[in-house]
């Protein structure tokens, strides 16, 4: 096999496993929790801490491969995420596993960041068209199967397995790197923005950790009131930071093309509703309604078919027609997809979830493949690999913050809910019904009900189970919302002239201004 073709493959590999983690842990939450003894939020976290380090490390890796060499700093990252994933295996507290996800998040982080570089450095012209585009069905295929893999793993040899395959994985993959993939650097790098680091990692993780402990502190308390404060300070120190930094690790100039803002927030949109809530949705099937972790990811199916199928009629253009008609089009779609989901019932059946899981899947196809287009297309050529860890970035914040968000949102229409419908005779009060809303989601709610008197254990349970079902329709509905938005925003600010006269191939360079080591990735 040639050279190309191996930098090819352990690119895309790499690029599966670490965004496979994104997805493949939710149907194992459960197992997780009974084994770890985990709350609520700590599943939460599970997801989260990975996700936030994701995104707040992509694009300061971006730089650190231009200055210390892509191989070198993908190696890095492929070793940081493997030796993650043994401590996630072996971690026997919510916190150790916790502590290991957010250190895959820096691995894949890395990963990610230079993946896009090394193609650039071995592919021209129509091969690194057809290059990109395997790399983009690889980011498809890892989030449509994510679920079932996950599934499959944790029943037949427990919740562990999901991490310790990574290490053979990783291991196989670092050795193929070494052998076949040369080095390249940028010859003029840019310097590490250290305070923009530092600010915006620290917002986001502030802004998370308000977000899913509210509930629980509640929200006019000083410890919610000060992180939130301190989240948004920082938020706007690092926009002070970038905006006066000669080598700004996010360029603000950047966002005065609105096409380019629009698609942020298309990316921002459909991570923050559909993928934050496929936890949710998991914890329906499993807790609610009963299902092993193989059947609820085989659940997820008719979705990702569609999404998969319908994101390759898009990417070869079968459409034709608009970028921002296809966007506004596809995150309408997904929007719609969410609130046909609402109607989910404590007793009811996982059909209920079919209309909108054919719909959204549709949209989530088109709305991933026109994104990944053009976050590269509506940049200069020299600017796309700055452009495609933007884009990433925006994706993983939007997990990140909606995963906290909804969990919010869903706990407290769940508190509401339980304090409504409970007996008269249990005298529910805010405690007692968050208590009861975190048990239905944790699966611990025959051990909840358990210290009630037998005579309204059933009730308690009922109205738990109620409870869960109506918070989860509340966020199927606000996500619907973020979609319409996120729609109404790409069809004000997307101009397809601005992606027409971009029409080239990612990374479409001069060959004569392409050396061995070329800067790919230069802002």
């Amino acid at each position: 096999m040639t050279r190309p073709r191996w930098t090819l493959l352990v690119v895309c590999l790499a690029t599966f496993m670490l965004l496979l983690d994104i997805t493949v842990v939710n149907t194992a939450l459960l197992d997780i929790q009974a084994d770890l003894n985990a709350s609520f939020t700590d599943l939460q976290w599970v997801v989260d801490a990975y996700a936030l380090t994701l995104a707040a490390f992509v694009l300061t890796a971006g730089s650190l491969g231009d200055l210390f060499g892509r191989r070198r700093v993908f190696v890095v990252g492929l070793a940081v995420f493997t030796a993650a994933s043994l401590f996630c295996a072996l971690a026997a507290t919510p916190l150790a596993l916790n502590l290991a996800r957010a250190l895959q998040g820096i691995g894949g982080a890395v990963m990610f960041a230079v993946s896009l570089a090394l193609l650039a450095q071995e592919f021209r012209g129509r091969a690194l068209t057809r290059a990109t585009g395997i790399y983009g069905a690889t980011i498809g295929a890892s989030v449509a199967v994510g679920p079932l893999v996950g599934g499959a793993l944790t029943e037949s040899l427990g919740w562990e397995s999901i991490f310790l395959l990574n290490i053979p994985v990783g291991l196989l993959v670092i050795a193929a790197t070494l052998a076949h993939v040369t080095e390249s650097s940028d010859p003029h790098p840019r310097r590490l923005d250290w305070p923009g680091l530092l600010t915006f990692s620290a917002a986001l993780g502030l802004l998370v950790f308000g977000l899913l402990r509210g509930n629980a502190e509640g929200w006019t308390s000083a410890a919610i009131v000060v992180t939130l404060t301190a989240s948004a300070a920082l938020l706007v120190a690092f926009l002070i930071v970038e905006a006066r930094s000669p080598e700004p690790m996010l360029p603000l100039t950047l966002f005065r093309n609105s096409t380019f803002t629009g698609v942020q927030l298309a990316a921002f949109a459909i991570s923050a509703s559909m993928l934050a809530l496929f936890l949710y949705i998991t914890l329906y099937l499993q807790n609610i309604l009963g299902l092993s972790p193989l059947a609820a990811g085989a659940r997820y199916l008719p979705l990702t078919l569609v999404a998969f199928d319908v994101a390759g009629v898009v990417g070869a253009g079968l459409f034709g027609g608009s970028p921002r008609v296809l966007l506004t089009a596809g995150l309408g779609l997904v929007g719609l997809g969410l609130v046909l989901m609402r109607g989910v019932e404590a007793y009811g059946s996982w059909m209920t979830l079919v209309p909108g899981f054919l719909v959204a899947g549709a949209g989530l196809g088109v709305v991933n493949t026109v994104v990944a287009d053009a976050a590269l297309k509506v940049v200069p050529a020299e600017r796309s690999g700055m452009a495609s860890d933007i884009n990433d970035t925006f994706r993983q914040v939007g997990v990140t913050i909606g995963i906290a968000l909804w969990g919010a949102l869903f706990l407290a229409q769940a508190e509401d809910t339980i304090v409504a419908k409970a007996p008269a005779t249990v005298g529910v009060d805010a405690a007692m019904a968050r208590e009861m809303a975190e048990a239905a989601s944790s699966d611990n709610l025959d051990l909840a009900v358990a210290a009630l008197p037998p005579d309204v254990q059933d009730a308690m349970t009922q109205t738990a189970r109620e409870g869960f079902v109506g918070g989860l329709n509340d966020i199927l509905l606000w996500g619907g919302i973020v979609c319409f938005t996120g729609a109404l925003l790409a069809l004000i600010l997307v101009r397809d002239h601005a992606l027409r006269a971009a029409s080239r191939p990612p990374f479409a360079l001069d060959p004569a201004a392409i050396s061995p080591a070329p800067a790919a990735r230069a802002a």
